[in-house]
This record gives C-alpha cells, structure tokens and sequence, in this order.
C-alpha cells in the first residue's frame, strides 16, 4: 500500500435497490443535448451531429432521497431529469451491437446546472465546468441491475412540488444507450464504475430552496431531492 500523506477520500458510489450491496463510482460522463425538443428549446440543431460529451466529478453524487444545498454563485438554478447508464465492463471501440454487454445497471438522475454560469461559457467559449460540475450536483436514485431492461423506451418523468415539469419517453433519444456507449469509448476507455448521464427532455426550469424535485424513469425506479 501507498504511504498517502494525507487519507485518501472515500470512492463515492451509488445505493442497488434490494441490496446492502453498493455500486462504486469512477467517472461521471454527460451527453449534451440528446432529446430533440431539449435541443431546440437550448437554441441548438435538433439533427444527429455527433455527441458530445461534458464530466462531473464523482463525489457530485447526492443519494438516498438526500437534501440538495442550493450552490453557491448562482441566481438560476435548473433540473434536467436523465436515464443513468452504470458501466460494468470495460473497453474501447465497443460496437454498438456489442454495447448493452458492458452495462452494469440504470439508475434515474437529475443534472443539476447552473444555467447563468453555463450561458456565459458558452457566449465566452469557456469550460462548462462550474456550470455543470459543481458539489452535489448529481442527484442520483438506486441502480437496478441490467437484466431485461430495454433502454430504448420507457417514459421519463420530472415532478416539481408534485406538479409535472417533464415528461418524455427514452424513444426520443437523438443517440440511443447503445451508440453512446459505443461513441464515448473511441474517446476514452470506459472502465467499470463510470457512469454516463444520457440527456434531459425538453422543459427544463429553475428550482428554489425549498422545491421538492421527484424523478422517475419507467422500469428503472426514481430519483428525489429537495433543495434546501
């Protein structure tokens, strides 16, 4: 074992529904603008350009139903509800027939950004960083294992203090599970515990302290925060 010259951090991870057991996390990937209507509500080609992709880091997570603090440096914070892939095998130029075998499980989760800081990177051409990697800003609920889930269809659902705020269907994804998986690792090597957060439906709003943010994706399982 190394000699650290200060404790290492904890491997932050993500609750398995059913199970004591627990998922850990190395990386959390983004898809930019993977629902057409989100696209066009961004001002952006709604066509199938290729993805791309920004990070979180992995220690983003909220869990376990736990409150969000609203961030710091911000007036305007957003909910974008997401199916979550859970990598469980690694690789590089996976096919995309191929792709589902390195998929460990789904979870449902929120990017939250701070849509005032992102909006002036992208009129400056800066990182996204802080506007989408900040400290918890990953809201994510318990992983199902993969089984027989099919990633390509199933309604997707934000609740904002009960009321509905978004709703989709996975059918609607410019780049489906598969091809994500597929084109992200001709960038990096996927290895198992990365995460990739697949794109939010249109109606994306700001939230408050105090708004309860209830989430699901259907066959997956849900997603709840508060901002407090």
């Amino acid at each position: 074992m190394p000699d650290y010259v200060i404790s290492p951090p904890p491997v932050p991870y993500v609750p398995v529904q059913g199970s004591s057991a627990v998922f850990p996390v190395r990386r959390i990937f983004c898809v930019g603008r993977n629902y057409a209507e989100h696209a066009i509500e961004m001002g952006s080609d709604p066509t199938r350009e290729p993805p791309f992709y920004f990070a979180k880091p992995a220690d983003a997570l909220v869990i376990n139903g736990a409150d969000m603090p609203y961030p710091s440096a911000t007036k305007d914070l957003h909910h974008e509800m997401e199916l979550v892939v859970a990598i469980g095998a690694g690789g590089v130029n996976i096919g995309v027939g191929d792709a589902l075998k390195h998929v460990w499980g789904y979870c449902a989760g929120l990017d939250m950004t701070r849509r005032d800081l992102q909006g002036e990177a992208k009129k400056t051409g800066r990182p996204w960083d802080m506007g989408k990697g900040f400290d918890q800003s990953a809201p994510m609920g318990a992983l199902i294992q993969a089984g027989s889930f099919d990633p390509s269809k199933g309604k997707i659902q934000l609740n904002v203090n009960g009321a509905q705020r978004q709703v989709s269907d996975l059918s609607k994804l410019i780049w489906s599970v598969p091809e994500v998986i597929a084109n992200l690792s001709t960038l990096v090597r996927l290895e198992p515990g990365d995460l990739i957060m697949t794109g939010t439906p249109e109606n994306v709003a700001a939230v408050q302290r105090g708004d309860l943010l209830e989430g699901f994706v259907e066959g997956v399982g849900e997603v709840r925060t508060k901002i407090v």
